[in-house]
C-alpha cells in the first residue's frame, strides 16, 4: 500500500477527537495520521497533548481549506504518496479508508467517500443544496459528482500537490472543479456517515444559505476565469 497520511482538521473537537483517533488506529492499519488543530477555543489542544497525539497546532483559525492544506503540505514534506481528508467530528468512518486508497492505487487521482452513489437518502434541505452544487459542477465541467460536499476524500500525489500549492482558499466543491479542469480522475465510492455526537455543526440554516451562495458564485463566476496551468 502506498505511504498514506490521514489529515484530520479539528476546530473545537475536544469531545470528539479521541473517538476519531481511536477509529483511525483501529481501522486504518498501516496509515499514519496528523491532526491540524485549527485555532480551537475549547480544550482541544489539551486533549491532543494529554493523549500524545500527532498534531500540528495553528494559533489562528485558518478555516477548513487552510487546515487541510496545512496537513497536505506536511504530507508532502514527509514523503507521503496519498493524503486523506478525514473529519475530526466523528462523522467519517475509517473502515472505508483502505478501500479509498485501493481506488487511488487503481489509477484514480481523487476518491470521494459519497453518501449517494448507490443509496438513496431521505430528501432534505442539505440534499437539495448538494444537488444544486452537483448540477453546477456538471454545467461547468461536464462531469457528474453526486456528493460534492463530502469532506471524506483521498488524493494521490498529483492532486495533493495541486491542493497544497495550486489553490488559494476556495470553498470545497470548487476544489473539485479546479481538479477536474486539471484533468484529475475523480471517482466516488459509497460510504455511510455517522451523526455528530457532540458539539454543533457550523452549517445552521443561515450559514447553509451563505455557504450555498458562495459555492454557486465560486463555481459559475470565479472558477471559469481561474487560470489552470
Amino acid at each position: 500500500m502506498k505511504k498514506t497520511l490521514i489529515v484530520i482538521p479539528a476546530y473545537n473537537e475536544a469531545m470528539n477527537i479521541e473517538k476519531t483517533v481511536a477509529d483511525v488506529l483501529a481501522n486504518a492499519k498501516g496509515m499514519d495520521y496528523v491532526i491540524v488543530n485549527d485555532g480551537s477555543t475549547d480544550n482541544t489542544i489539551e486533549v491532543l497533548k494529554r493523549n500524545n497525539f500527532n498534531y500540528i497546532n495553528s494559533f489562528l483559525n485558518l478555516g477548513l481549506f487552510g487546515a487541510v492544506q496545512t496537513g497536505f503540505k506536511y504530507a508532502l514534506r514527509n514523503g507521503y504518496d496519498v493524503a486523506i481528508q478525514f473529519d475530526g467530528d466523528g462523522q467519517h468512518d475509517a473502515r472505508y479508508l483502505k478501500m479509498m486508497v485501493d481506488e487511488i492505487e487503481a489509477g484514480n487521482d481523487i476518491v470521494i467517500g459519497s453518501r449517494f452513489v448507490s443509496e438513496k437518502k431521505p430528501f432534505t434541505a442539505r440534499m437539495l443544496g448538494s444537488r444544486l452544487i452537483s448540477t453546477a459542477i456538471f454545467i461547468v465541467t461536464r462531469k457528474r459528482i453526486v456528493d460534492p460536499t463530502s469532506g471524506l476524500r483521498a488524493y494521490d500525489k498529483k492532486a495533493l500537490e495541486e491542493y497544497a500549492h495550486g489553490l488559494n482558499n476556495p470553498p470545497e466543491p470548487d476544489t473539485l472543479v479546479y481538479m477536474l479542469r486539471k484533468k484529475c480522475k475523480v471517482k466516488e465510492v459509497q460510504v455511510e456517515m455517522h451523526d455528530r455526537e457532540f458539539g454543533e455543526s457550523y452549517l445552521n440554516l443561515s450559514n447553509t444559505i451563505k455557504y450555498m451562495s458562495r459555492m454557486l458564485i465560486s463555481i459559475f463566476l470565479i472558477e471559469p476565469i481561474r487560470k489552470v496551468k
